[in-house]
């Protein structure tokens, strides 16, 4: 058990963290600094939240793989079950709804464009990528038991 925590912990520093934490930070530069130490207007608290609610969805999402599929987020380590429990009774995909609400939590935090369309660019490579190989996968390790998944719960929200 210790050792899929610390394998998930690995993969989310590289995966959502790279995505949601290290790249927007490139992208605001010095903005980040400069916002940080204006006064907060009640956006930036409506921002927080949005952050605060994706982040807990990928805490979630993340112990879920542990305890359930037995396994990583990483498609390089995949879980060895379906995961359909907790979040995953309402999307398919409740860790990257999770990931953009960081994202969309940011971009409004920051009030950037560029954090808004990198979100953009985000969303479909997401897309790509689960139609291209996630959902191909899920359906071959999976069978009949994703099938009906699929029937039952919706791609993303």
């Amino acid at each position: 058990m210790l050792s899929l925590l610390l394998r998930n912990l690995f993969f989310t520093i590289l995966q959502p963290g790279l995505a949601a934490g290290v790249i927007p930070y490139f992208i605001l530069g010095t903005a980040v600094d400069q916002v940080l130490v204006q006064p907060w207007q009640g956006f930036r608290y409506v921002a927080l939240t949005v952050f605060a609610i994706g982040f807990i969805m990928m805490i979630h999402c993340i112990l879920r793989f542990v305890v359930e599929g037995k396994g990583t987020i990483s498609p390089v380590d995949p879980t060895k079950r379906l995961v359909t429990h907790g979040l995953y009774r309402f999307s398919r995909n409740p860790m990257y709804v999770g990931v953009m609400l960081i994202l969309i939590g940011e971009a409004m935090f920051f009030r950037s464009g560029s954090l808004w369309m990198y979100a953009l660019i985000i969303f479909v490579a997401l897309n790509i990528f689960i139609l291209l190989h996630e959902e191909p996968r899920l359906r071959k390790v999976f069978g009949e038991e994703y099938e009906r998944y699929c029937k039952n719960v919706s791609r993303w929200i």
